[in-house]
Protein backbone atom coordinates (compact mmCIF):
# COMPACT_ATOMS: atom_id res chain seq x y z
CA UNK A 1 0.00 0.00 0.00
CA UNK A 2 1.26 2.96 -1.28
CA UNK A 3 2.14 6.04 1.78
CA UNK A 4 0.76 9.70 1.17
CA UNK A 5 -0.13 12.59 3.06
CA UNK A 6 -3.75 13.66 3.68
CA UNK A 7 -4.71 16.63 5.22
CA UNK A 8 -8.51 16.70 7.02
CA UNK A 9 -10.47 19.35 8.97
CA UNK A 10 -12.92 18.40 11.10
CA UNK A 11 -14.59 19.91 14.62
CA UNK A 12 -14.19 18.52 18.07
CA UNK A 13 -14.55 19.65 21.75
CA UNK A 14 -11.81 20.23 23.60
CA UNK A 15 -11.34 20.22 27.12
CA UNK A 16 -9.16 23.48 28.07
CA UNK A 17 -8.01 23.52 31.93
CA UNK A 18 -10.19 26.54 32.69
CA UNK A 19 -13.23 24.21 31.83
CA UNK A 20 -11.67 20.96 33.89
CA UNK A 21 -11.20 23.52 36.65
CA UNK A 22 -15.23 24.08 36.23
CA UNK A 23 -15.93 21.36 35.97
CA UNK A 24 -13.93 19.29 39.00
CA UNK A 25 -15.16 22.28 41.27
CA UNK A 26 -18.75 21.44 40.21
CA UNK A 27 -18.59 18.19 41.56
CA UNK A 28 -16.71 18.86 44.99
CA UNK A 29 -18.67 18.85 48.16
CA UNK A 30 -18.89 21.86 50.03
CA UNK A 31 -16.00 20.03 52.71
CA UNK A 32 -14.08 19.59 49.58
CA UNK A 33 -14.27 23.03 48.25
CA UNK A 34 -13.49 24.82 51.67
CA UNK A 35 -9.92 22.87 51.30
CA UNK A 36 -9.65 23.26 47.83
CA UNK A 37 -10.35 27.06 48.64
CA UNK A 38 -7.77 26.92 50.92
CA UNK A 39 -4.93 25.36 48.91
CA UNK A 40 -5.59 27.63 46.28
CA UNK A 41 -4.97 30.62 48.32
CA UNK A 42 -1.83 29.52 50.14
CA UNK A 43 -0.59 28.32 46.56
CA UNK A 44 -1.75 31.24 44.34
CA UNK A 45 -0.60 34.84 45.62
CA UNK A 46 -2.92 36.49 43.61
CA UNK A 47 -6.14 35.37 45.25
CA UNK A 48 -6.74 36.96 48.65
CA UNK A 49 -10.31 36.76 51.16
CA UNK A 50 -12.47 40.11 51.28
CA UNK A 51 -11.48 41.23 54.74
CA UNK A 52 -14.58 42.12 56.84
CA UNK A 53 -14.14 44.94 59.66
CA UNK A 54 -14.50 43.36 63.17
CA UNK A 55 -16.84 45.65 65.55
CA UNK A 56 -15.26 47.62 68.46
CA UNK A 57 -15.59 45.82 71.57
CA UNK A 58 -17.65 47.66 74.13
CA UNK A 59 -16.59 50.07 76.37
CA UNK A 60 -17.08 49.69 80.07
CA UNK A 61 -20.55 50.93 81.31
CA UNK A 62 -18.65 53.15 83.88
CA UNK A 63 -16.05 54.88 84.60
CA UNK A 64 -16.53 54.01 88.36
CA UNK A 65 -16.51 50.49 88.30
CA UNK A 66 -13.09 50.49 86.50
CA UNK A 67 -11.40 52.81 89.04
CA UNK A 68 -12.87 50.36 91.84
CA UNK A 69 -10.71 47.82 90.27
CA UNK A 70 -7.14 49.51 89.74
CA UNK A 71 -5.06 48.87 92.21
CA UNK A 72 -2.47 51.29 94.30
CA UNK A 73 0.65 50.31 93.84
CA UNK A 74 2.18 52.90 96.46
CA UNK A 75 0.14 51.27 99.01
CA UNK A 76 2.02 48.77 100.84
CA UNK A 77 -0.65 46.53 101.45
CA UNK A 78 -3.03 44.25 98.71
CA UNK A 79 -6.48 43.09 98.60
CA UNK A 80 -7.30 39.42 99.44
CA UNK A 81 -8.28 38.92 95.54
CA UNK A 82 -6.90 40.47 92.86
CA UNK A 83 -9.11 41.63 89.91
CA UNK A 84 -8.71 39.53 86.66
CA UNK A 85 -9.81 38.85 83.24
CA UNK A 86 -10.93 35.50 83.54
CA UNK A 87 -11.85 32.90 85.38
CA UNK A 88 -10.05 29.36 85.90
CA UNK A 89 -12.84 27.97 84.64
CA UNK A 90 -13.05 29.67 81.68
CA UNK A 91 -9.35 28.28 80.77
CA UNK A 92 -9.59 24.82 82.48
CA UNK A 93 -13.21 22.96 82.04
CA UNK A 94 -14.09 19.86 84.85
CA UNK A 95 -13.57 17.24 81.89
CA UNK A 96 -10.35 18.37 81.85
CA UNK A 97 -9.69 18.42 85.38
CA UNK A 98 -11.27 14.93 85.89
CA UNK A 99 -9.43 12.97 82.89
CA UNK A 100 -6.40 11.98 84.25
CA UNK A 101 -3.14 12.13 81.78
CA UNK A 102 -1.75 9.63 80.67
CA UNK A 103 1.89 8.97 82.42
CA UNK A 104 4.59 9.57 80.34
CA UNK A 105 8.73 10.35 80.84
CA UNK A 106 8.43 12.47 78.29
CA UNK A 107 8.51 16.36 78.38
CA UNK A 108 5.57 16.58 75.71
CA UNK A 109 2.94 19.34 76.33
CA UNK A 110 -0.44 18.15 77.61
CA UNK A 111 -2.74 17.50 74.78
CA UNK A 112 -6.45 17.50 76.20
CA UNK A 113 -7.81 17.39 72.89
CA UNK A 114 -6.28 13.83 71.95
CA UNK A 115 -7.75 13.10 75.21
CA UNK A 116 -11.04 14.49 74.55
CA UNK A 117 -11.14 12.93 70.70
CA UNK A 118 -9.44 9.40 71.71
CA UNK A 119 -11.75 5.87 72.00
CA UNK A 120 -11.69 3.15 73.23
CA UNK A 121 -12.44 -0.18 71.41
CA UNK A 122 -13.93 -3.22 72.38
CA UNK A 123 -10.52 -5.25 71.99
CA UNK A 124 -8.55 -2.40 74.18
CA UNK A 125 -11.38 -2.55 76.58
CA UNK A 126 -11.27 -6.07 76.80
CA UNK A 127 -7.64 -6.32 77.41
CA UNK A 128 -7.49 -3.48 79.91
CA UNK A 129 -9.63 -5.27 81.80
CA UNK A 130 -7.92 -8.76 81.48
CA UNK A 131 -4.81 -7.24 82.73
CA UNK A 132 -6.85 -6.10 85.92
CA UNK A 133 -8.17 -9.72 86.20
CA UNK A 134 -6.06 -12.49 87.65
CA UNK A 135 -5.10 -15.27 85.26
CA UNK A 136 -2.11 -17.99 85.02
CA UNK A 137 0.38 -17.63 82.21
CA UNK A 138 -1.26 -20.28 80.12
CA UNK A 139 -5.15 -18.68 80.99
CA UNK A 140 -4.06 -15.56 79.74
CA UNK A 141 -2.36 -16.67 76.59
CA UNK A 142 -6.09 -18.69 76.00
CA UNK A 143 -7.82 -15.04 77.27
CA UNK A 144 -5.78 -13.19 74.65
CA UNK A 145 -6.83 -15.51 71.57
CA UNK A 146 -10.25 -15.35 72.69
CA UNK A 147 -10.46 -11.84 73.02
CA UNK A 148 -8.69 -11.07 69.48
CA UNK A 149 -10.93 -13.72 67.73
CA UNK A 150 -14.06 -11.47 69.00
CA UNK A 151 -16.09 -9.43 66.30
CA UNK A 152 -17.39 -6.31 66.14
CA UNK A 153 -20.63 -7.47 67.69
CA UNK A 154 -19.57 -9.24 70.34
CA UNK A 155 -19.19 -12.73 69.14
CA UNK A 156 -16.61 -15.10 68.96
CA UNK A 157 -15.86 -15.75 65.14
CA UNK A 158 -13.60 -19.13 66.05
CA UNK A 159 -14.86 -22.27 67.40
CA UNK A 160 -13.43 -23.71 70.28
CA UNK A 161 -11.84 -26.47 68.23
CA UNK A 162 -10.22 -23.70 66.22
CA UNK A 163 -8.69 -22.27 69.33
CA UNK A 164 -7.70 -25.55 70.27
CA UNK A 165 -5.80 -26.07 66.85
CA UNK A 166 -4.16 -22.45 67.65
CA UNK A 167 -2.51 -23.97 70.99
CA UNK A 168 -1.37 -27.19 69.53
CA UNK A 169 1.35 -26.73 71.25
CA UNK A 170 0.36 -26.46 74.64
CA UNK A 171 -1.98 -29.70 75.69
CA UNK A 172 -5.18 -27.39 76.13
CA UNK A 173 -8.29 -29.30 76.81
CA UNK A 174 -11.70 -28.04 75.22
CA UNK A 175 -13.01 -27.48 79.09
CA UNK A 176 -10.46 -25.00 80.09
CA UNK A 177 -10.68 -22.94 76.96
CA UNK A 178 -14.45 -23.12 77.74
CA UNK A 179 -13.52 -21.70 81.33
CA UNK A 180 -11.86 -19.26 80.38
CA UNK A 181 -14.26 -18.31 77.62
CA UNK A 182 -16.96 -17.40 80.66
CA UNK A 183 -14.60 -15.56 83.04
CA UNK A 184 -14.73 -13.10 79.77
CA UNK A 185 -17.96 -13.38 79.00
CA UNK A 186 -18.79 -11.37 82.67
CA UNK A 187 -16.28 -8.70 81.47
CA UNK A 188 -18.01 -5.43 80.51
CA UNK A 189 -20.12 -5.37 78.31
CA UNK A 190 -21.88 -8.30 79.65
CA UNK A 191 -21.97 -11.48 76.82
CA UNK A 192 -19.20 -11.17 74.64
CA UNK A 193 -17.66 -13.79 73.69
CA UNK A 194 -20.41 -15.71 73.54
CA UNK A 195 -20.91 -18.39 70.26
CA UNK A 196 -24.71 -17.74 69.88
CA UNK A 197 -28.07 -15.67 70.26
CA UNK A 198 -29.05 -18.18 72.67
CA UNK A 199 -25.46 -18.15 75.07
CA UNK A 200 -25.08 -14.24 74.83
CA UNK A 201 -29.00 -13.58 75.90
CA UNK A 202 -28.43 -15.97 79.09
CA UNK A 203 -25.31 -14.64 79.66
CA UNK A 204 -27.45 -11.48 80.64
CA UNK A 205 -29.79 -13.15 82.49
CA UNK A 206 -27.67 -14.70 84.99
CA UNK A 207 -26.03 -11.65 86.12
CA UNK A 208 -29.40 -10.10 86.90
CA UNK A 209 -30.86 -9.77 90.30
CA UNK A 210 -32.60 -13.09 91.49
CA UNK A 211 -35.93 -11.15 92.53
CA UNK A 212 -35.77 -9.69 88.81
CA UNK A 213 -39.68 -10.38 87.94
CA UNK A 214 -39.89 -13.00 85.09
CA UNK A 215 -36.60 -13.87 85.30
CA UNK A 216 -37.05 -17.77 86.01
CA UNK A 217 -39.69 -17.96 83.29
CA UNK A 218 -37.49 -15.61 80.84
CA UNK A 219 -34.19 -18.20 81.28
CA UNK A 220 -36.53 -21.15 80.84
CA UNK A 221 -37.79 -19.57 77.30
CA UNK A 222 -34.17 -18.95 76.00
CA UNK A 223 -32.57 -21.99 77.79
CA UNK A 224 -35.24 -24.62 76.87
CA UNK A 225 -37.66 -23.10 73.95
CA UNK A 226 -35.28 -20.52 71.89
CA UNK A 227 -36.84 -21.88 69.12
CA UNK A 228 -40.19 -20.76 70.17
CA UNK A 229 -39.01 -17.30 70.92
CA UNK A 230 -36.95 -17.41 67.34
CA UNK A 231 -40.33 -17.86 65.37
CA UNK A 232 -42.83 -16.35 68.01
CA UNK A 233 -45.14 -19.10 68.63
CA UNK A 234 -46.92 -17.41 71.13
CA UNK A 235 -49.69 -20.25 71.47
CA UNK A 236 -46.78 -23.03 72.33
CA UNK A 237 -44.91 -20.65 74.45
CA UNK A 238 -47.92 -20.21 76.44
CA UNK A 239 -48.54 -23.76 76.75
CA UNK A 240 -45.28 -25.05 76.92
CA UNK A 241 -44.55 -22.53 79.97
CA UNK A 242 -47.85 -22.63 81.81
CA UNK A 243 -48.27 -19.05 82.12
CA UNK A 244 -50.72 -16.42 81.03
CA UNK A 245 -50.89 -14.31 78.37
CA UNK A 246 -49.96 -11.35 80.79
CA UNK A 247 -47.07 -13.02 81.47
CA UNK A 248 -45.71 -13.48 78.27
CA UNK A 249 -45.75 -9.60 78.10
CA UNK A 250 -43.64 -9.18 80.88
CA UNK A 251 -41.19 -12.07 79.83
CA UNK A 252 -41.30 -10.19 76.25
CA UNK A 253 -40.15 -6.88 78.07
CA UNK A 254 -37.05 -8.41 79.96
CA UNK A 255 -35.66 -9.97 77.08
CA UNK A 256 -36.14 -6.18 75.06
CA UNK A 257 -33.93 -5.17 77.88
CA UNK A 258 -30.85 -7.72 77.36
CA UNK A 259 -28.65 -6.27 74.33
CA UNK A 260 -28.16 -8.95 71.68
CA UNK A 261 -25.27 -6.98 70.21
CA UNK A 262 -23.12 -6.05 73.13
CA UNK A 263 -20.10 -4.96 71.01
CA UNK A 264 -21.70 -2.32 69.39
CA UNK A 265 -21.43 -0.08 72.69
CA UNK A 266 -17.73 -0.12 71.83
CA UNK A 267 -17.63 0.74 68.28
CA UNK A 268 -15.12 2.43 66.60
CA UNK A 269 -16.62 3.90 63.90
CA UNK A 270 -16.17 7.27 63.15
CA UNK A 271 -19.52 9.93 62.04
CA UNK A 272 -19.36 11.41 58.90
CA UNK A 273 -19.91 15.33 59.53
CA UNK A 274 -21.97 16.91 56.79
CA UNK A 275 -21.98 20.85 55.70
CA UNK A 276 -24.75 22.16 54.13
CA UNK A 277 -24.88 23.78 50.91
CA UNK A 278 -27.71 25.39 50.85
CA UNK A 279 -30.10 26.68 53.62
CA UNK A 280 -34.52 26.30 52.95
CA UNK A 281 -36.55 28.08 54.86
CA UNK A 282 -39.96 29.53 54.60
CA UNK A 283 -40.73 32.83 54.74
CA UNK A 284 -44.06 34.34 54.38
CA UNK A 285 -46.27 31.24 51.83
CA UNK A 286 -43.12 30.49 49.84
CA UNK A 287 -40.18 28.32 50.73
CA UNK A 288 -36.88 29.93 49.51
CA UNK A 289 -33.57 28.91 49.60
CA UNK A 290 -29.99 30.65 49.75
CA UNK A 291 -26.45 29.54 49.60
CA UNK A 292 -24.24 28.46 53.03
CA UNK A 293 -22.19 31.57 53.83
CA UNK A 294 -19.31 28.68 54.51
CA UNK A 295 -19.37 28.33 50.32
CA UNK A 296 -19.98 31.74 49.29
CA UNK A 297 -16.73 32.78 49.92
CA UNK A 298 -15.68 36.20 48.40
CA UNK A 299 -12.24 36.45 46.73
CA UNK A 300 -10.64 39.08 45.03
CA UNK A 301 -7.48 40.14 43.17
CA UNK A 302 -4.68 41.18 45.22
CA UNK A 303 -4.26 44.92 43.65
CA UNK A 304 -0.76 45.25 44.48
CA UNK A 305 0.62 41.83 43.13
CA UNK A 306 -1.78 42.99 39.64
CA UNK A 307 -0.36 45.90 39.73
CA UNK A 308 2.83 44.72 39.35
CA UNK A 309 2.16 42.87 35.79
CA UNK A 310 3.52 44.25 32.88
CA UNK A 311 2.28 44.03 29.48
CA UNK A 312 4.77 44.10 26.88
CA UNK A 313 7.48 42.69 29.31
CA UNK A 314 8.53 38.89 28.41
CA UNK A 315 10.82 38.73 31.69
CA UNK A 316 10.27 35.34 33.72
CA UNK A 317 9.50 37.14 36.96
CA UNK A 318 6.70 38.96 34.69
CA UNK A 319 6.12 35.43 33.04
CA UNK A 320 4.76 34.02 36.46
CA UNK A 321 2.75 37.31 37.29
CA UNK A 322 0.81 36.81 34.37
CA UNK A 323 0.01 32.83 34.60
CA UNK A 324 -0.54 33.56 38.56
CA UNK A 325 -3.07 36.59 37.30
CA UNK A 326 -5.01 34.59 34.96
CA UNK A 327 -5.25 31.06 37.27
CA UNK A 328 -6.85 33.73 39.95
CA UNK A 329 -9.23 35.12 37.30
CA UNK A 330 -10.45 31.43 36.13
CA UNK A 331 -11.21 30.56 39.47
CA UNK A 332 -12.57 33.05 40.82
CA UNK A 333 -14.87 32.97 37.70
CA UNK A 334 -15.25 28.76 38.12
CA UNK A 335 -16.79 29.37 41.84
CA UNK A 336 -18.66 32.03 40.93
CA UNK A 337 -20.21 29.54 38.19
CA UNK A 338 -20.46 26.76 40.56
CA UNK A 339 -22.49 28.38 42.88
CA UNK A 340 -25.19 30.21 40.74
CA UNK A 341 -25.47 26.94 39.10
CA UNK A 342 -25.97 25.13 42.16
CA UNK A 343 -28.47 27.91 43.35
CA UNK A 344 -29.95 27.22 40.25
CA UNK A 345 -30.88 23.87 40.49
CA UNK A 346 -32.27 24.05 44.52
CA UNK A 347 -34.61 26.64 43.32
CA UNK A 348 -35.94 24.71 40.57
CA UNK A 349 -36.01 21.46 42.85
CA UNK A 350 -38.24 23.22 45.48
CA UNK A 351 -40.11 25.13 43.50
CA UNK A 352 -41.01 21.42 42.04
CA UNK A 353 -40.82 19.23 45.36
CA UNK A 354 -43.03 22.48 47.53
CA UNK A 355 -45.60 19.95 48.99
CA UNK A 356 -42.97 17.73 50.87
CA UNK A 357 -41.65 20.74 52.57
CA UNK A 358 -44.92 21.41 53.71
CA UNK A 359 -46.45 17.54 53.88
CA UNK A 360 -43.82 15.18 54.12
CA UNK A 361 -42.45 11.94 52.03
CA UNK A 362 -46.10 11.19 50.72
CA UNK A 363 -45.98 14.29 48.89
CA UNK A 364 -43.18 13.58 47.25
CA UNK A 365 -43.49 13.80 43.50
CA UNK A 366 -41.56 11.78 40.61
CA UNK A 367 -38.72 13.26 39.49
CA UNK A 368 -35.65 12.58 36.86
CA UNK A 369 -32.34 14.99 35.81
CA UNK A 370 -33.93 15.36 32.80
CA UNK A 371 -36.79 17.88 33.49
CA UNK A 372 -34.18 19.96 35.81
CA UNK A 373 -31.84 19.83 32.61
CA UNK A 374 -34.23 20.82 30.40
CA UNK A 375 -35.92 23.50 31.99
CA UNK A 376 -32.92 25.08 33.17
CA UNK A 377 -30.95 23.95 29.32
CA UNK A 378 -28.49 22.88 30.93
CA UNK A 379 -26.70 18.96 30.01
CA UNK A 380 -27.70 16.28 32.04
CA UNK A 381 -24.30 15.73 33.28
CA UNK A 382 -24.10 18.67 34.91
CA UNK A 383 -26.93 18.50 37.35
CA UNK A 384 -25.40 14.90 38.02
CA UNK A 385 -22.49 16.56 39.07
CA UNK A 386 -24.44 19.36 41.32
CA UNK A 387 -27.24 16.95 43.31
CA UNK A 388 -23.72 14.65 43.45
CA UNK A 389 -22.86 15.13 47.58
CA UNK A 390 -24.48 18.09 47.82
CA UNK A 391 -27.09 18.74 50.87
CA UNK A 392 -29.37 21.54 51.57
CA UNK A 393 -30.33 21.92 55.34
CA UNK A 394 -34.41 22.35 56.09
CA UNK A 395 -36.64 22.37 58.81
CA UNK A 396 -37.32 18.27 57.97
CA UNK A 397 -33.25 17.76 58.62
CA UNK A 398 -30.20 17.84 55.93
CA UNK A 399 -31.53 15.98 52.80
CA UNK A 400 -29.00 15.62 49.89
CA UNK A 401 -30.51 16.83 46.55
CA UNK A 402 -30.67 13.02 45.26
CA UNK A 403 -33.15 12.66 47.89
CA UNK A 404 -35.84 14.58 45.73
CA UNK A 405 -35.43 12.22 42.43
CA UNK A 406 -37.09 9.22 42.06
CA UNK A 407 -39.03 7.05 40.05
CA UNK A 408 -42.80 6.17 39.34
CA UNK A 409 -45.44 4.37 39.28
CA UNK A 410 -48.83 4.55 37.53
CA UNK A 411 -51.60 5.20 39.65
CA UNK A 412 -55.07 4.27 38.76
CA UNK A 413 -56.40 7.64 37.40
CA UNK A 414 -53.57 7.39 34.84
CA UNK A 415 -51.15 9.96 37.09
CA UNK A 416 -47.73 9.44 38.85
CA UNK A 417 -46.68 9.10 42.02
CA UNK A 418 -43.30 8.86 43.31
CA UNK A 419 -41.34 5.85 44.55
CA UNK A 420 -40.33 7.64 47.57
CA UNK A 421 -44.01 8.69 48.34
CA UNK A 422 -45.19 5.08 47.89
CA UNK A 423 -42.24 3.91 50.27
CA UNK A 424 -43.26 6.25 53.19
CA UNK A 425 -46.79 4.97 52.81
CA UNK A 426 -45.46 1.35 53.02
CA UNK A 427 -43.41 2.20 55.66
CA UNK A 428 -46.50 3.85 57.20
CA UNK A 429 -48.98 1.05 56.99
CA UNK A 430 -45.85 -1.47 58.54
CA UNK A 431 -45.82 0.98 61.24
CA UNK A 432 -49.84 1.03 62.08
CA UNK A 433 -49.32 -2.81 61.56
CA UNK A 434 -50.42 -5.14 64.70
CA UNK A 435 -47.46 -6.99 66.27
CA UNK A 436 -48.84 -10.15 66.41
CA UNK A 437 -50.45 -10.21 62.73
CA UNK A 438 -48.44 -8.41 60.18
CA UNK A 439 -49.07 -7.27 56.79
CA UNK A 440 -47.68 -9.58 54.28
CA UNK A 441 -46.27 -7.98 51.08
CA UNK A 442 -49.71 -9.04 48.93
CA UNK A 443 -51.57 -7.66 51.60
CA UNK A 444 -49.53 -4.65 51.58
CA UNK A 445 -50.19 -4.59 47.59
CA UNK A 446 -53.52 -5.04 47.90
CA UNK A 447 -54.28 -1.61 50.01
CA UNK A 448 -51.84 0.41 48.18
CA UNK A 449 -54.12 -0.82 45.30
CA UNK A 450 -57.05 0.50 47.03
CA UNK A 451 -55.98 3.33 47.17
CA UNK A 452 -55.04 4.38 43.93
CA UNK A 453 -51.51 3.16 42.93
CA UNK A 454 -50.78 0.10 40.29
CA UNK A 455 -47.63 -1.81 42.67
CA UNK A 456 -47.11 -5.35 41.97
CA UNK A 457 -46.16 -7.59 45.15
CA UNK A 458 -42.48 -8.18 43.60
CA UNK A 459 -42.51 -3.85 44.15
CA UNK A 460 -43.09 -3.59 47.52
CA UNK A 461 -40.95 -6.43 48.34
CA UNK A 462 -38.02 -4.16 46.79
CA UNK A 463 -39.40 -1.05 48.13
CA UNK A 464 -39.52 -2.59 52.37
CA UNK A 465 -35.65 -4.57 51.64
CA UNK A 466 -34.23 -1.19 50.43
CA UNK A 467 -35.71 0.01 53.59
CA UNK A 468 -34.32 -2.56 55.76
CA UNK A 469 -37.64 -3.52 56.92
CA UNK A 470 -37.82 -7.51 57.69
CA UNK A 471 -40.17 -9.41 56.28
CA UNK A 472 -44.08 -10.33 58.01
CA UNK A 473 -42.58 -13.06 59.52
CA UNK A 474 -39.66 -11.81 60.50
CA UNK A 475 -41.35 -8.68 62.03
CA UNK A 476 -43.78 -10.83 64.17
CA UNK A 477 -43.89 -10.11 67.70
CA UNK A 478 -44.90 -11.80 70.61
CA UNK A 479 -47.96 -9.70 72.31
Amino acid sequence: MKQSLQLKMGQQLSMTPQLQQAIRLLQLSTLDLKQEIQQTLESNFMLEMEETELEPLPLPSSEKNTEEQEIDLKSDTLPDELPTDTQWDDVFSNTALATPAKASNSNEDFDILSIASASQNLIEHLKWQLNLTLFSDLDRLIAEIIIDAIDEAGYLSLTLDEIQQTLAYEEIELDEIEAVRHRIQIFDPIGVASLSLQDCLMVQLKQLPIDTPFLRWTKQLIGKNFKLLAEQKEAQIIRRLDIKKEQLQGINKLIKTLNPKPGHLYSSVSADYIEPDVYVFKRGQKWQVELNPAINIDLKINKQYAGLVKRANDSKDNQCLKENLNEARWFIKSLEGRNSTLLLVAKKIIEIQHAYFDYGDEAMKPLVLREIAEDLELHESTISRVTNQKYMHTPRGIIEFKYFFSSHVGTATGGECSATAIKALIKKLISAEKPQKPLSDDKLSSILKEQGIKIARRTVAKYREGMAIPSSSKRKRLS
